[in-house]
Parts: structure tokens; sequence; C-alpha cells
């Protein structure tokens, strides 16, 4: 009889154990020659010498299991202890799973053109109108490169940029008054990282959510940068991130030009920076349009109302302008 200690680190183990440790039950049953005791996430196993092997390489294939997908069900501990694959291994295209086990992958092509070019290049550029995924998609190709050990810390910016009202005073500490800016990289993060396991990567700087201003100074790397929301940068703020960049680094830029709210018709730094760095190696753009919104489908409607006002106020913009230009002629 030998005994081994099995950690079920980096996933939660109330996933794995199961309802009422269902899992974990089914787990006894199909090794009933070994005495599998659990607490917290620590496996404790006595038995045969060569049941243990087998035990043990199933129980970390699953671990894994629940570690890509965020979760693990009956038939899936059955495939494993088989050695056949689960249903979830064989879809394609999936970067990472939401915590309900929804695959998270491109829904259009130029979303799938993002994902290509986050492959083959250091520094990206997303841009397109709200709703085509640009954020969510980004920060789930961080998730997957954090998962898969190839970075060491995803770091999420955005600028403290008001969208067309005044906050006033907001109460609490430095996190209190930054966190309403940056809630939606807090939402694409909670939909793909468990509770606790973001909040404990969070306490250790593995994910670290700043805005811009705290940028200066530092050097990235070893991490996906992520900065959102950057059309409503300054081109002084734009360079001053880019430059940040480090070695083992990459950094996805994400904005919609349609929705500037800087003040007093200030440049925006992410239309300057498009113009500035457009053709450089290991630097790719990518434009979503209306085709790559998923979000409801009154969204693409409202953007196509949108697009159709601006186009009509520019064109009776030119007319009264040409218009005056004539008579003051005559």
């Amino acid at each position: 009889m030998i005994e081994k200690h099995i950690v079920l680190e980096d996933i939660d183990p109330v996933v794995f154990y199961g309802v009422n440790n269902g899992h974990l039950q089914m787990i006894k049953s199909l090794f009933p020659k070994l005495r599998i005791v659990a607490r917290d996430n620590v496996i404790r196993i006595l038995g045969d010498e060569e049941e243990m092997a087998k035990v043990e390489e199933d129980i970390e294939n699953m671990r894994k299991h629940v570690l890509k997908y965020n979760t693990i069900s009956e038939e899936d501990i059955l495939d494993i202890v088989k050695g056949k694959k689960t249903k979830a291994d064989s879809v394609k295209g999936v970067l990472v799973y939401s915590i309900s086990g929804r695959p998270i992958k491109s829904r259009s092509a130029n979303q799938q053109k993002l994902i290509d070019a986050f492959e083959k290049n250091d520094m990206i550029f997303a841009v397109g109108p709200a709703g085509t995924g640009k954020t969510y998609l980004s920060i789930a190709l961080a998730v997957k490169a954090l998962k898969e050990k190839t970075v060491k810390r995803i770091i999420l910016s955005r600028p403290a940029v008001e969208a067309g009202e005044k906050l006033g005073f907001l109460p609490g500490d430095m996190k209190d008054k930054i966190d309403p800016y940056l809630q939606p990289l807090y939402d694409a993060l909670e939909d793909m990282l468990p509770a606790v396991k973001l909040q404990d990567m969070m306490e250790k700087h593995i994910i670290q959510i700043a805005p811009l201003a705290f940028m200066r100074g530092r050097t990235l790397s070893d991490a996906i940068v992520i900065l959102d929301e950057a059309q409503n940068t300054t081109p002084q703020q734009i360079r001053m991130f880019l430059t940040r960049m480090g070695w083992n680094t990459k950094m996805i830029i994400t904005g919609d030009l349609t929705q500037i709210d800087l003040p007093n018709r200030q440049m925006s730094g992410l239309k300057e920076a498009l113009r500035i760095l457009k053709g450089i190696e290991g630097i790719s753009i990518i434009e979503l349009g209306k085709e790559d919104i998923v979000r409801h489908k009154l969204v693409t409607r409202i953007v196509n109302a949108y697009d159709a006002y601006d186009n009509r106020m520019e064109e009776e913009r030119e007319f009264y302008k040409n218009k005056n230009k004539n008579e003051s002629i005559n």
C-alpha cells in the first residue's frame, strides 16, 4: 500500500468535485480498489501502486479539462478514464470557455482575422463600432495565453474619460475611483474566469487593471497588454503607452473612432497612431465593421441608423457650405 497526495492547482475544487461531491463519488466508483479522500484542493489516495499511477494520470487530465473549459461533466470523466476525447476536445477554433462552459471563438471573418493577427504580430489595432467583440475577443486571447503560460500576466488599461456626462466626485480609495471606468474589462474577465480564481489573480497582480495615467515609466514584459477605448487617448498618451512594450509582450489596442469623447475637439491619439503606424512590420491593423456586430440584432440597426444620419448631416453641411460660397462670389 502506498499513499499519494494530488493538489488541484489553478482550478476551483468545487467544480472538480461536482454538486454534492457527485464527480468525486463517481471517480471513487471507477477505482474501487483505491481509497480516495478529498479535502479542500488536495486529494489523498491510498492503494496499489499500478492502480495509483492510472488514477493519478486521469485526475491530472480531469484537472486540465476543468482548467481549460471551466467545467466538467460525468460524461467527460468517463471519456477521460477510457482514454477518449471529450466532446469539448472535438470542438475546433475555441480560444477559451466561459465559466458556464460556453465556447468563446470568432463569430465573423474579421474576428478571425484579429485572432490570426495576434498569432503573427506583437502589436494589433482592432478598430470598429460598438458590439463587434473587440474588447471581449482581446481579453479571451489574453486569458488563453495566460492559461497556456506563454505570458506571466495580463495588463488591462483604459483612459479615464467620461462619455458625455460629468460624474463629479467619486468616493473611496483609488481603486474605487477608477473601477467605474474599467467595468467592461471586469465584465469580460468575470465571464471567463471563476470568481475565486480571478480574485486570487488580481491580488497576486497576475491580472492588473490600471488607468492609462499609471503607465508612465513602466516597462511591460512577459505580458499581454490591452488598451481599451483607445479613441479617447490623446496623441501624447497613446505614444507613451505604445513605448511601454517590453520583451515577450503583445499589445492589443481597441477603439471605435465614431465614439470619441475627448473634450474641445481634441485630436484622438488612436486616429493619429493608425495613420503613423500603418504598414510597419510587426503591427497589424484589423478593421471590424457592422457585419461583425455580435450583440442584439437591434445594435446593428442602431449603428446603421446613426451612420445614415451622420451621412445626411454631412451632405447638408456640404450643401450649405457650397451655397454660401456661391452666394458670396455672386
